[in-house]
């Protein structure tokens, strides 16, 4: 127990000091919402991934398609690394950096209402994050009760209280800075200790070869009568699999607080840099993630699914590790939780303010003013998080814990193709934005309401939202093709940006 809580306060006082070191960054809206567009690779990149995988990855989701596909989730990794992370650099990063400064937006709601020259479109965009990111949020805390009352035995509302405060410490004191500079020493930690959590649960199954052989004589035939099916390739129901790699991988092309550290990144060289570093992350922690969940059938023994559900099955995975390294897990999943926590605060505060108190409800807002909304606002929203998933533990409120579920593909359905498409097709229109908005979260919403009317498959949130993000890239251009377009004279203006010449050394650009 000394050990465990050395190892916490030590890890509570390095968040805090930073933070308040960071304050430095945080005396305007650039500074305190964007780090002054002006993070260099390393940090762009932990704050991409650490803002990815959170505790509801690592206790949750990993547990839970573990004990559904075997070792065949461990896909859902190598997606997340691929798609997730390279393929989000690759074509988001550059050109979000540049078209986001040219038309000076500072959030997502932002991009859409000056991109697409609709105010509200702006208004709209907000208004889908501030529902949508708010059960998310909450939906952090869930992986932290098991554990903290395994290793500390306390109160699951105490656990989330305090680390609802700490995040809340160091946001507001250093802004963006504070959270990339602490999710790159949370990303450090989540990197040693998958390393070391994925080390101890094999060589306590008797080591590779003996774990995975244990595993393919398993066998459950509500799933499937093959033999061997949780140790092979694509598992027992590759078709859902592969709807958990798209929800996964391609949904965080659409979140506010995934895309928004692109805006910040510091130069062309770092985005190179980055993608290499985000892309070694993601496979490092989510692929660790999903291989330790697919051997969670191997603690099936201590485990009763119908009764205490997926979350327990890592917790079990983990109760005979060592002080030290149990003080290293707590410390693992805390600070997955409190960056991805971080981050969606950060996002939720500046959008509610800068896109829909600013100019809308409060007129000629200062800058001073803004900063003080944002900050309030970010005790507002870790405040009503920490209710609702108090009252959904508590209660044990499944209405809530769906609504979580809705929430990514709500906010990646609506946002995903309006944004991807606003980057690279002039021909993209207002008219295609709303249809993406409306269709998006009113699928999900219809998904959440009415599931039972839905079709088997997409009776999933999961696939559900899968299917509206695919289904985004074809509707936005589909009625771009038959709405009014924008003006050329402002499209022109826009994408203005991307024609205008640079001068670069011989050594990077040969010139022929």
């Amino acid at each position: 127990m000394i050990i465990k809580l050395t190892m916490l306060i030590i890890f509570f006082a390095f968040m805090i000091y930073i933070g308040l070191y960071c304050r430095k960054h945080a005396t305007n809206i650039n500074g305190f919402v964007l780090g002054g567009r002006n993070v260099g690779p390393w940090l762009s990149a932990f704050a991409y991934g650490t803002s990815y995988f959170s505790a509801v990855i690592f206790v949750g989701y990993a547990g839970q398609f573990g004990w559904k596909y075997g070792l065949s989730a461990t896909w859902i990794g190598i997606g997340n690394a691929l798609i997730g992370s390279m393929l989000a650099w690759v074509i988001l990063g550059r050109r979000t950096r540049i078209m986001t400064q040219h038309l000076n937006s500072a959030t997502m709601p932002e991009f859409f209402g000056k991109r697409f020259h609709n105010n509200r479109l702006k208004i709209c965009a907000s208004a889908i994050v501030f529902i949508f990111l708010i059960p998310y949020t909450a939906s952090l805390y869930n992986g932290l009760s098991r554990l903290f009352g395994m290793a500390f035995n306390i109160d699951y509302a105490v656990c989330i209280i305090i680390m609802a405060v700490l995040t809340g410490i160091y946001v507001i004191a250093g802004g963006y800075m504070a959270t990339a500079i602490t999710d790159f020493v949370q990303g450090i930690i989540m990197l040693f200790g998958i390393v070391a959590v994925i080390a101890s649960i094999l060589k306590s199954n008797g080591g590779f070869s003996e774990a995975v052989y244990s595993l393919a004589v398993l066998t459950d035939e509500t799933i499937s009568t093959q033999p061997g099916v949780f140790a092979s390739f694509f598992g027992p129901d590759p078709m859902n699999l592969l709807g958990v790699v798209v929800l996964t991988s391609l949904g965080t092309w659409g979140l506010p607080q995934m895309v928004q550290k692109f805006y910040s990144i510091k130069s062309e060289k770092s985005i190179k840099k980055g993608t290499i570093i985000s892309t070694f992350f993601a496979i490092m922690i989510s692929g660790g993630c999903y291989f330790l969940g697919g051997f969670g059938r191997l603690y099936s023994d201590r485990i009763d699914i119908a009764a205490e559900g997926y979350d327990a099955i890592v917790p079990a995975m983990l109760s005979s590790l060592s002080p030290a390294l149990m003080g290293l897990v707590i410390i693992l999943v805390l600070s997955a939780s409190m960056s991805t926590l971080s981050s969606l605060v950060m996002a939720s505060s500046s959008t509610l303010t800068i896109d829909f108190l600013k100019d809308n409800i409060i007129k000629n807002m200062s800058e001073k003013k803004q900063l003080f909304s944002i900050r309030i606002l970010i005790i507002v929203f870790i405040a009503i998080s920490v209710v609702i998933a108090i009252v959904q533990y508590r209660q044990n409120i499944t209405f809530i814990a769906q609504l979580m579920g809705v929430s990514w593909g709500a906010l990646a359905g609506s946002f995903l193709a309006p944004f991807l498409y606003g980057l690279y097709w002039k021909r993209t229109t207002a008219a295609s934005v709303w249809t993406a908005f409306i269709f998006g979260s009113g699928f999900m919403i219809c998904n959440l309401l009415f599931r039972s009317y839905f079709p088997v498959t997409l009776q999933s949130p999961i696939n559900a939202g899968a299917f509206t993000m695919l289904s985004g890239l074809i509707i936005v251009p589909v009625v771009s093709l038959f709405t009014p377009k924008l003006e050329n004279s402002f499209i022109s203006a826009a994408f203005s940006c991307y024609d205008r010449k640079t001068e670069v050394p011989v050594k990077e650009d040969l010139g022929m």
